[in-house]
């Protein structure tokens, strides 16, 4: 997943009005007992809930593996449809086989081995990173002018969700203010070890967003090792089965839904077309 977002409008329709310094909660973020606010973000309201009226957000799950220029596509008409107040909001969940993704600012240097997936190269920020089987990517599809027009609050929200997401099979995730993504400590490789187990990138466009979260399921974590993940080269990645947590995809997908409606609403089933999932 992406590790920055990236904004994009076009043409004088498009243009914003200025970044909303307000929230619509109250609710303060997410931090641990004891803990003075350390990170910007987190103090941030971590809720992102709609305006009243607003229709449940689509939740679809693709089985298989999904291609990712077809996701890609998917998701950029979806967004434009939701820009424009011909779509619903919608959630998707995918896997992808294995592959690495380019954003805007990737560098040459991070991708250490060239040959060993397919890359491709994608306009949204930051640099590459890795999809692969066992990692669990949301897709998520909004629009910030229902909700709050902020990017900054768009990705703590996300943030929170993955780090409630994690709280229900007992694994403590963290924000960094040097970094986006959800981080874990690990005392058993050092007192200041940690790893990224959740990664977050998004693109917007005319308020409406694309693009979204990974959260790293089972993943084999060998194949981050054919890039620098996100361009940092100090910390390493886990996963919930390296954190010793047995769990299934369909057990991360419930989780990952009750923690997504607690900050951002009501979501309902719904189906992706079935030509855009395969086994490849």
């Amino acid at each position: 997943m992406q590790c920055l977002y990236k904004r994009e409008f076009r043409g004088a329709a498009g243009v914003p009005p200025a970044l909303s310094g307000q929230s619509n909660s109250a609710l303060p973020a997410a931090k641990f007992q004891g803990e003075s606010v350390s990170n910007l973000r987190d103090s941030l309201a971590v809720q992102f809930q709609p305006e009243s009226g607003s229709p449940p957000v689509e939740w679809a799950i693709s089985d298989g593996l999904v291609a990712y220029d077809e996701a890609v596509a998917f998701m950029e008409a979806r967004a434009e449809a939701i820009a424009a107040s011909e779509a619903r909001e919608l959630v998707w969940l995918v896997e992808h086989p294995p592959l690495y993704t380019a954003g805007t600012s990737a560098k040459a240097e991070d991708l250490v081995d060239p040959d060993r997936f397919p890359v491709h190269q994608t306009g949204r920020g930051g640099q590459y990173t890795y999809h692969g089987p066992g990692q669990r990517v949301a897709y998520v599809m909004l629009d910030l002018k229902r909700r709050a027009p902020d990017l900054r609050r768009y990705v703590t929200a996300l943030e929170a969700w993955l780090i409630a997401t994690l709280d229900s099979f007992n694994i403590r995730g963290e924000r960094r203010e040097d970094r986006v993504g959800v981080w874990v400590r690990r005392p058993d490789k050092g007192e200041a070890a940690e790893d990224k187990i959740a990664a977050i990138g998004i693109r917007v466009r005319r308020w409406a967003t694309f693009h979204g979260i990974s959260l790293n399921v089972e993943p084999d974590l060998s194949h981050f090792t054919g890039i620098v993940p996100c361009g940092v080269t100090q910390h390493g990645v886990t996963s919930l089965v390296d954190l010793g947590i047995l769990v299934t995809m369909p057990e991360v997908d419930a989780a990952m839904r009750r923690a997504f409606e607690e900050v951002f609403g009501p979501t309902e089933r719904a189906e992706i077309p079935l030509l855009l999932s395969h086994d490849v």
